[in-house]
């Protein structure tokens, strides 16, 4: 089977930008948005009837919107010069404000209710689907401003807290790296030269990439400045004293749990310094540098593959855990479902993006064919199957926060990765399959950590202020010293600026839902090896709830376990000790 390395949009929306059908979805919905608006003037607005006709409409708005969300991400990504997708791109967010702004007067009508009648109402068959969800918006409304005030904000952000995190996209779209007088690359396609296996090629692309967002910086540190600014004054306003608060709201997550498991990572690290030192040793350094920590050692016997490889691979991988996933994988390579081809124009990094109302999703990436994108692929490819199970679950309950969505995505990494390594023959593809295993974890417990500490002291500080690219590369610095656990010569002072995760106005802090994924995937895969075959449709069942639980409630309903407790999170981490123990031993004789 050949497999195209293109996506196919034109079953969305025919037509691009320009699609009449795209068209006439945003009509539907700003009529939508008016009629919900109506409802809410009149005199019978928290009778159960009204309610339920404005839960239809919420939803209704909710699914066309991510419908038309999702399509215009993806012309963006796969062309980052397609100029009328920016400007549809703009138009949406105008519409998703107003959308924002309904959405808050619904909210303080819930929010207005009675306790007593509140209960009665969610306990009727129409609202009882959605009663977890109903409450949540009724709950965080009494948490923020006046309804006028809310929407106000919501606004004004368009052109000033959304704009400045569009113009990060701007800024990346511009930026080129010259390898030699032949060879010029976007940042996309820079990225995948970082983890060269030539020591001496990618030591020189490292410092090529850190001279291209060193260039840019300035602008960088701009755009960052009035994201944190317009973010900290909302807040304020708000009477939100912590930066987290939003966050952990929007993860459905307690502090308590966050700190319980940055407990366990740290003990988790202690096990990964042998890894670090063996590496520098083989690699003839006294300690790794920066661009060295996610270099493969060995190009073993099937590391390297094609985009049909990867796919026969991953689906034969994922039939070992699940034939409904391993049928939805396949189903995705053969609808064309996956961007993938490595090419000029296209937006650095990877993502997934589903479609609520056509019930299908779209994967984003630049596919070289290391091991690092056949992870990728599986990672994306776990997100997708997420959606594909609560696809016909009601708009509002598909609303499943970060934190658990990659726990869906890790999982199908650790399925391809242990079922790869169990097959491997050779040494060196074991070892090469181990490596990246490990790789993952230090990815989790360092450079994902060294982010969240670089966040929160960047916003410690910039309540006092804007802050210079000078401050921000020291903070950078600083925060990968402490979370790298000091194990590296060389650091990469304007991660700050590479990295578009910092510029995000939809989810702030897209740091610490990475690991709570990884450990919450490693815990429950740890299970599935236990059940075994028996497992997967209690996976299933999982993931259809992690739109209407809290991460609490969730990990107590399915596996009986406390995450503000450290006990599940040390087990969890603790489970890279085996693979770093494989890797010594595989690497003893290279040492001597």
């Amino acid at each position: 089977m050949t497999y195209s390395q293109q996506w196919e949009l034109e079953s969305i929306y025919p037509g691009g930008a320009s699609s009449p059908k795209l068209k006439e979805e945003i009509k539907q919905a700003e009529q939508s948005i008016a009629e919900l608006r109506g409802l809410l003037k009149q005199p019978n607005a928290t009778s159960y009837d009204s309610l339920v006709k404005q839960a239809k409409i919420v939803e209704e708005v909710l699914a066309a919107l991510r419908e038309a969300d999702s399509y215009v991400a993806c012309l963006m990504a796969q062309n980052m010069f397609d100029k009328e997708a920016v400007l549809l791109n703009d138009r949406l967010k105008n519409l998703g404000a107003a959308y924002t702004s309904i959405l808050t007067e619904f909210d303080h009508h819930l929010g207005i209710i009675e306790q007593e009648e509140w209960v009665r109402l969610l306990s009727q068959p129409e609202l009882a689907i959605v009663a977890y969800n109903l409450n949540e918006r009724r709950e965080l409304a009494k948490k923020k401003m006046a309804p006028e005030l809310e929407s106000l904000a919501a606004d004004l952000a368009i052109d000033g807290y959304h704009g400045w995190g569009d113009f990060y996209n701007t800024i990346v779209s511009r930026m080129t790296f010259k390898l030699d007088d032949d060879t010029v690359l976007s940042a996309g396609q820079m990225s995948n030269r970082l983890d060269d296996q030539d020591r001496s090629k990618r030591l020189a692309a490292f410092k090529l990439w850190e001279q291209g967002w060193g260039e840019q910086a300035d602008l960088f540190t701009d755009t960052l400045n009035h994201l944190s600014g317009y973010r900290l004054k909302w807040y304020q306003n708000r009477g939100w004293s912590s930066y987290l608060q939003e966050p952990l709201q929007m993860n459905r997550m307690s502090e308590a749990t966050l700190k319980s498991m940055w407990q366990a990572v740290e003990q988790g690290k202690q096990l990964l310094i042998p890894y670090f030192e063996r590496k520098a040793k083989l690699l003839g350094v006294d300690k790794l540098e920066w661009h060295d920590v996610e270099a493969p050692l060995a190009t073993a016997s099937g590391a390297q593959m094609s985009y049909d490889e990867a796919a026969a691979f991953i689906i034969e991988q994922f039939s070992g855990f699940s034939s409904e996933l391993a049928a939805f994988a396949k189903q995705a390579f053969e609808k064309q479902w996956i961007e993938a081809e490595d090419r000029q124009g296209k937006r650095p990094g990877g993502f997934c993006t589903s479609f609520p109302k056509s019930k299908e999703t779209r994967i984003f990436m630049t596919f070289s064919g290391s091991a690092s994108n056949v992870s990728t692929l599986a990672h994306e490819l776990g997100h997708a199957y997420h959606q594909h199970v609560m696809k016909d679950m009601p708009p509002l309950t598909q609303e499943y926060a970060m934190n658990v969505a990659e726990t869906a995505s890790t999982f199908a990494e650790m399925i391809v990765s242990d079922r790869a390594l169990q097959r491997a023959v050779s040494k060196e593809e074991k070892l090469a399959l181990v490596e990246d295993k490990i790789q993952r974890a230090v990815a989790f417990y360092m450079n994902i950590h060294a982010r969240f500490i670089f966040e929160s002291a960047f916003y410690e500080k910039r309540s006092e202020g804007p802050l210079t690219t000078e401050m921000l590369n020291e903070l950078m610095v600083k925060a990968q010293q402490e979370a790298f656990v000091d194990q590296l010569s060389v650091y990469h002072p304007h991660f700050w600026a590479a990295k578009l995760h910092f510029y995000l106005t939809d989810v702030p802090f897209y740091n610490f839902p990475y690991t709570f994924g990884y450990l919450f995937s490693a815990g429950i895969y740890k299970r599935a090896l236990t059940e075994g075959p028996g497992f997967a449709s209690a996976y299933d069942a999982l993931l259809q709830d992690t739109g209407r639980l809290s991460v609490e409630e969730l990990a107590q309903k399915h596996l009986a376990v406390d995450l503000t407790q450290t006990d599940f999170w040390e087990e969890a981490a603790a489970l890279v000790a085996e693979d770093v123990k494989l890797f010594l031993e595989l690497t003893e004789q290279q040492t001597k």
